[in-house]
């Protein structure tokens, strides 16, 4: 292909529309801020195990979860697990959990949901 073909090109009628911060409400899932915190939980216990270089086993004993439990966490499979759950699984891991609560930024109607994985190992 030279540099000046592209494939696909899109129809005029195309339109791209900018999501939001959480796909789970541009998806029109319910429970969406709960999902995304689940999410972003998540993704988190999955960056501390990997920094460890754990293996799913050795994180799911340390944390007492089943193997699969622990599995699923780190697949990103999360219908089972509440947020006080994976904040337990955090704690175990020794990781401090710190919640902030503030006014939602100028223009939004709707609070966000955010989850920062402070590197301190």
């Amino acid at each position: 292909m030279k540099a000046n073909e592209t494939r696909g090109a899109l129809h005029d009628d195309s339109e791209i529309v900018n999501g939001s911060d959480n796909v789970f409400t541009d998806l029109e899932l319910p429970n969406a801020p709960e999902r995304l915190s689940k999410a972003l939980l998540a993704r988190a216990i999955r960056q501390i195990v990997r920094r460890r270089t754990w293996t799913q086993a050795k994180a799911a004993k340390h944390v007492g979860l089943a193997a699969s439990d622990m599995s699923d966490v780190m697949r990103g499979k999360l219908a089972r697990f509440s947020g006080d759950r994976l904040e337990a699984v955090l704690l175990d891991l020794e990781m401090d959990v710190h919640i902030v609560i503030r006014p939602a930024t100028a223009g939004n109607r709707r609070g966000r949901v955010t989850v920062e994985l402070v590197s301190g190992e």
